[in-house]
């Protein structure tokens, strides 16, 4: 998979400090991964849920969500939104117009 934007993903996790590693993690598993589908990337992330058109990341426990947008045909995941749980909750983010 092809990772767009992940400068501004590291640009939104750097005021994180304490989930650099589980980002790093995450963006090393993504580099390899060839899924096809939800089931597929939920055999390595299987809490991972999609809601409207976006792919929900739970990050570091239940702390953080990354979200994005995945095209399976093209093999690219789109970086959305990193969001604390409480910012999540707040449903900002369903105004996307990708949403």
């Amino acid at each position: 998979m092809h990772l767009i934007s992940i400068r501004n993903l590291r640009i939104d996790t750097a005021r994180h400090p304490d989930i650099k590693k589980q980002i790093d993690d995450w963006y090393a598993t993504v580099k390899m991964a060839e899924w096809r589908n939800l089931e597929e990337l939920r055999k390595i992330y299987r809490d991972t849920e999609a809601v409207g058109n976006f792919t929900i990341f739970n990050i570091k426990g239940n702390d953080y969500r990354l979200i994005v947008g995945i095209n399976y045909e093209d093999q690219v995941i789109y970086y959305k939104y990193f969001l604390t749980h409480a910012e999540y909750d707040k449903g900002k983010w369903k105004n996307d117009p990708y949403f």
